[in-house]
């Protein structure tokens, strides 16, 4: 009999600044386009990352991955890397990067997945405020 395949999720917070701001723009246009996000003197957010995995139960251990396991490799690959941050300036996998919420998710996928595997990553959630967030699932 197989195993059932299950979601887990782990909840992580971060704190960065960012300025939302695409160089190939003028000044004018990029204040149109992002408004108070593109402020000169960067604005920050409280974040909060969902990291969802998928797979079957380990029949040794009941877990379908170990969220300790989860939570530190996050915390090494994203958080420690992320938080306290200026995300245009400071983040090795931003770099070259409009850190709108989309790319931030995205980026984070790419540093993530491998790393968690053989547990499937199945979406990260990526909340900006406590209103808006996005999610990613790899497509």
């Amino acid at each position: 009999m197989s195993m059932p395949m299950v979601t887990v999720t782990r909840r992580l917070r971060f704190n960065a600044a960012h300025r939302v701001h695409n160089p190939a723009l003028s000044d004018e246009e990029n204040a149109r386009l992002f408004g108070k996000c593109n402020n000169r003197n960067w604005h920050g957010h409280n974040y909060v990352l969902e990291v969802s995995l998928r797979g079957p139960i380990d029949p040794v251990t009941g877990y379908v991955i170990d969220l300790g396991r989860v939570r530190d490799i996050v915390e090494r690959e994203v958080i420690e890397k992320t938080d306290h941050r200026n995300l245009n300036l400071e983040v090795d996998y931003l770099a070259g990067i409009n850190p709108t919420s989309e790319n931030i998710v995205v980026a984070m996928w790419r540093v993530l997945e491998p790393s968690l595997r053989p547990a499937q990553l199945q979406r990260l959630r990526l909340w900006e405020t406590e209103n808006n967030y996005v999610e990613y699932d790899g497509e």
